[in-house]
C-alpha cells in the first residue's frame, strides 16, 4: 500500500504542476483537509473535459484513472456529476487544471 500524502499538500502541487506546464488550476470544491477524495478536471482551454480520480489497483496502489469524460452534445451532464459526487461525499475535493496536453499530464502524474 502507497503512503498518502494530505489532500491539501496533493492539491497544492497538483496546482504548482499545472502552473510549471503553463497552464492553470483552480480548487473548484475544498475537502477534508488531510484524507478527502481528489477529484481533477483535467481540460485544454476548458474543452474536453476528463475527471480523473484515484481507483485501487491489485497491486494494492492507487492510479490516476479517467472516470467520466465530457460529452460535448451535453456538457451539462460533467457538472452534474462533479455535483452529485459532492453531495455524496462532502470530504471530496474537486479541482480544475486546464494544461496544452492533459493526457501527457495525466501520464507525468503517475509517476
Amino acid at each position: 500500500m502507497d503512503e498518502r500524502l494530505p489532500a491539501h499538500v496533493e492539491v497544492s502541487g497538483l496546482l504548482r504542476a499545472a502552473q510549471a506546464a503553463g497552464g492553470f488550476g483552480t480548487v473548484i470544491a475544498k475537502g477534508e483537509r488531510d484524507a478527502g477524495t481528489i477529484l481533477i478536471l483535467l481540460t485544454n482551454r476548458g474543452m474536453n473535459a476528463a475527471v480523473h480520480e484515484r481507483m485501487p489497483q491489485l497491486d494494492g496502489t492507487r492510479r490516476w484513472t479517467v472516470t467520466r469524460r465530457q460529452d460535448p452534445e451535453k456538457p451539462q451532464e460533467l457538472d452534474e456529476y462533479l455535483a452529485r459526487r459532492k453531495r455524496q461525499d462532502s470530504d471530496v475535493w474537486i479541482v480544475e487544471l486546464d494544461v496544452a496536453d492533459p493526457e501527457h499530464f495525466a501520464a507525468l502524474q503517475q509517476k
